[in-house]
């Protein structure tokens, strides 16, 4: 357990802790910009966001230790079923609360800017990697 703790779970703790406050940060920003003081949502657009932070780090790590020679064809395989998670949170979050009208136009958006990043960083990493094991 301590190996797979140390191996890839302990970065993507740390990961998804960072992600999580820089999107609250941004988010909490954006309010205060607007003139308001709270978001309306309160706790559930935290964890709302929690979920689809948790969900890019999924990402992250399947893009980051998926034994796929081609990076591409790897980030593809991982875009798919993932960006079908999100929808299908989207989806399950309408039976507790009324969605916005860009519900869908919105976390694919949101989702597949963070899974970008993600995908540039992890490409860096896989760069970097075999640059030294060379």
């Amino acid at each position: 357990m301590r190996t797979l703790w140390n191996k890839y779970l302990k970065d993507l703790a740390l990961i998804y802790c960072a992600l999580y406050t820089i999107a609250t940060i941004i988010n909490s920003i954006e309010y205060i910009s607007m003139g308001k003081d709270a978001d309306a949502a309160g706790n559930w657009h935290a964890l709302d966001r929690a979920v689809v932070v948790l969900i890019v780090v999924l990402a992250y790590g399947l893009i980051r230790y998926l034994k796929i020679k081609n990076f591409f064809i790897k980030t593809a395989i991982v875009y798919v079923p993932t960006m079908a998670l999100t929808f299908l949170f989207v989806w399950l979050r309408g039976f507790t609360d009324e969605l916005a009208s860009t519900a869908y136009r919105d976390i694919f958006i949101n989702y597949t800017a963070g899974f970008i990043i993600v995908t540039v960083i992890a490409f860096g990493i896989n760069v970097i990697v075999k640059k030294k094991s060379q």
